[in-house]
């Protein structure tokens, strides 16, 4: 496909989960037939081992065969697709970069090197680097909150300046003084904000989620997006009923130290929507899916957009 830009970069996108058998092995014929009900689901676009993915976990062999699988599937159903790259070593990124060049996706997904925090001139040279192998397609710069050296606004704008294949970042939100501070200085970026937060994002002039709430339902999330747009203060209504599910099902097991893709098998889980499972990769620790089941009625009943008849 064509490689995106900051300007066509938009909307909900789904994130691809690894169904993990009990001898730790990936479950492809499992994960062949998520990634069909993804694509069939109207969601912006698909991408791939971000931090739901457990990029952390995975061999070069199977990153290589998840990635070739996406683009394939996506290419022929003229979907776009993402790639992530991220990895803690910034060798292993660039080599991920490089191998799958030639599948053409439509932007790479990077955090930076994370184990020992770079400085912001090493950022740079790091963007830079992954830009000049990538050839062209852009890099989307992920910035969790548990980044070990955070970067604001300011921080991006130099990067994107200096390396104008950054076109978007992936951001936990704040505030409307947050909302002002990235107007003024990233108007040239993709800004996606968190999935539960999409309507307050896209009404204060952000782009787009890469959505835990398509984890929840994909298709769902889709509509979600096209009723904000449609009826915003309906959109609203919904996201607060969203946020309100969260704080009852999910924060919970977040405070119980659970991680990210923990969280997002579980509301995968709850959405019943694909049989991903909810086992993680050791040595880290699923939620019970039984937990998931006792879950799927109130989420139902709080947000019954997101599973229309």
């Amino acid at each position: 496909m064509n490689p995106l830009t900051a300007t066509d970069l938009r909307g909900t996108w789904g994130t691809l989960l690894l169904p993990i058998a009990e001898d730790e092995t990936l479950d492809f014929a499992r994960l062949e037939r998520q990634l069909a009900h993804l694509v069939a689901s109207g969601l912006r676009g698909i991408y791939t081992n971000g931090t739901a993915g457990e990029f952390l976990a995975q061999s070069r062999e199977e990153y290589l065969a998840i990635s070739r699988l996406v683009a394939e599937t996506c290419a022929a159903a003229g979907l776009p697709f993402q790639l992530g790259a991220s990895h803690t070593s910034p060798q292993v990124a660039l080599e991920r970069v490089r191998d799958t060049r030639h599948l053409e996706p439509g932007a790479y997904q990077v955090i930076l090197p994370d184990w020992v925090p770079p400085t912001a001139e090493e950022a740079v040279d790091y963007l830079r680097r992954l830009a000049e192998v990538a050839e062209g397609v852009g890099l989307v710069l992920y910035l969790p909150p548990h980044a070990k050296r955070p970067f604001g606004p300011e921080a991006v704008a130099r990067f994107a300046a200096e390396v104008p294949a950054v076109i978007g970042i992936k951001v936990l939100d704040g505030h409307a003084e947050w909302y002002g501070a990235v107007r003024r200085q990233l108007p040239g970026l993709a800004v996606f904000v968190p999935g539960h937060h999409l309507a307050t994002g896209l009404l204060q002039g952000a782009h787009g989620s890469y959505s835990n709430v398509a984890s929840l339902s994909p298709r769902g999330a889709a509509r979600w997006e096209a009723l904000i747009a449609r009826d915003p203060l309906a959109g609203l209504d919904v996201q607060r009923r969203i946020v309100d599910f969260l704080q009852l099902a999910v924060a919970p097991w977040a405070a119980r130290g659970h991680v990210g893709p923990a969280l997002d098998k579980y509301l995968a889980a709850i959405g019943g929507w694909a049989d991903v499972g909810t086992r993680l990769r050791w040595p880290y620790r699923a939620i019970p899916l039984a937990e998931a089941e006792r879950q799927r009625d109130l989420a139902r009943a709080m947000v019954p957009e997101l599973w229309p008849a």
